[in-house]
């Protein structure tokens, strides 16, 4: 059994994605207490459990439960399920934090001391199956209790393991915030086209493809990304007048620092919601 306390968009993704790779509904219970919402889940996913409030019987039975929830929820949740936790037979399930910035060190202490926990940064890419997740165990969860964890996020996309906790925040940075730069960029490619003469549909057919395709150039070739765009930049050409003005705007730059203020208001999230105020 595999329980997700939070029954929104990451749960409805992962638990499409498991049962994609051969699990089915009845394995899953979703626990939310917006009505809606599982009724969603219900219809979406038929024979899948729901509830507006975790039970013991249940949380007995799972072998992974899936922390799903918003950063500031999170310690509601985790004190609904402490109790259960103490209850079920040691080591208890594998619980599974997806929460951005919340440290294990706090969920821990929510959770009455409960250590068998697992931390990860996954991305919105991952409704489409193409997601990405930074992932991080607390030293005493073993091989077994990992490869759960990992099980559940590899079923929407890729996964990095990290060592060292804090580089979550920064996995935040880059990837958990990073749609958002790529829409932002789409954004502007498609502003531009529709400027320079193009129909709506046809300005973002340009830029969602020039994308797509820039992208897959890049993971098909052995070459870093700054050999690919050297290839393409002829000296006095088009290419280098873009970039000209890309770099005088330090477009670079400004990219690079606002991914590191995402990694920062990451941290800020983990100060915030994780004290005993």
């Amino acid at each position: 059994m595999i329980v997700f306390v939070g029954g929104g968009n990451m749960a409805t993704a992962l638990v499409g994605g498991m049962i994609a790779r051969g699990r089915t509904a009845t394995e899953f219970h979703a626990v939310d207490p917006m009505p809606e919402q599982r009724a969603r889940l219900c219809e979406r996913f038929p024979g899948i459990g729901a509830s507006a409030a975790p039970d013991g019987a249940v949380i007995a039975r799972a072998a992974l439960v899936v922390l799903a929830v918003k950063p500031q929820q999170m310690r509601a949740a985790a004190g609904a399920l402490a109790p259960l936790l103490r209850a079920a037979e040691a080591p208890g399930p594998v619980v599974l934090s997806i929460a951005a910035g919340i440290r294990l060190s706090d969920l821990s202490r929510w959770l009455g001391g409960f250590g068998n926990l697992v931390r990860a940064m996954p991305n919105t890419p991952a409704l489409v199956g193409k997601g990405i997740s930074g992932v991080h165990a607390a030293a005493n969860v073993g091989a077994k209790a990992r490869a759960l964890a990992a099980g559940a996020l590899e079923a929407v996309g890729e996964i990095v393991w990290v060592d060292d906790e804090a580089m979550l925040d920064a996995v935040t940075g880059i990837s958990g915030s990073g749609p958002a730069y790529v829409f932002y960029f789409l954004e502007a490619l498609e502003a531009a086209a529709r400027e320079l003469g193009f129909a709506p549909a046809e300005a973002r057919k340009l830029a969602y493809a020039t994308f797509s395709g820039a992208i897959a150039l890049a993971q098909a070739s052995p070459e870093p990304p700054a050999v690919l765009r050297a290839q393409v930049t002829s000296k006095g050409g088009t290419t280098e007048r873009a970039l000209s003005l890309l770099d005088a705007a330090a477009v670079k730059a400004s990219i690079v620092a606002a991914a590191k203020a995402a990694a920062g208001r990451a941290r800020e999230l983990g100060d915030t919601f994780g004290g005993d105020a």
